[in-house]
């Protein structure tokens, strides 16, 4: 069964313009236990990605993606020098999981935050939780049909 989900970047960082550029890229660093099991244990091939940008001037979903790939180890856990290392991980037990992303298309106007919040539909988005921070967060089918229908 296809799902669909919702990935956060900040643009300056890794924003749908570098996708677009990359075409795909591994989604390395999330460093959240629930967001990892996401991508280990639900994320499939094919699956839908909005792609968000948070902490910037206009925050809003400003493309789709796809997984690209099944979960393996997250490479930039065994990096010492790494701004992501994780002490615990070894090649054989990893502790960090990701998938690949990969660009579909960038939309011609962001669907802004503003924009979720007027509608009622999406009341109970993971994205629009009071306290939600999830860098990854499930997308139900109706609420990517409402999304959708706001796609200039």
């Amino acid at each position: 069964m296809k799902r669909h989900w919702l990935i956060k970047s900040e643009p300056e960082t890794y924003g749908i313009d570098h996708l677009a550029r990359d075409k795909k890229t591994a989604w390395e660093g999330v460093r959240n236990f629930l967001a990892r099991n996401y991508m280990r244990d639900q994320m499939q091939v094919g699956d839908s990605v909005l792609f968000y940008h948070s902490s910037c001037k206009v925050p809003g979903i400003y493309g789709l993606a796809k997984v690209a790939s099944s979960p393996y180890p997250d490479a930039s856990q065994y990096d010492k020098k790494g701004h992501y290392f994780e002490p615990r991980a070894t090649k054989e037990k990893p502790v960090w999981q990701l998938v690949d992303i990969a660009f579909v298309r960038k939309f011609p106007e962001p669907v802004t935050l503003p924009m979720l919040r007027a509608q009622k539909k999406l009341g109970r988005m993971a994205l629009l939780q009071p306290g939600s921070r999830l860098s990854i967060a499930p997308v139900t089918e109706a609420e990517f049909s409402v999304i959708e229908s706001l796609i200039s």
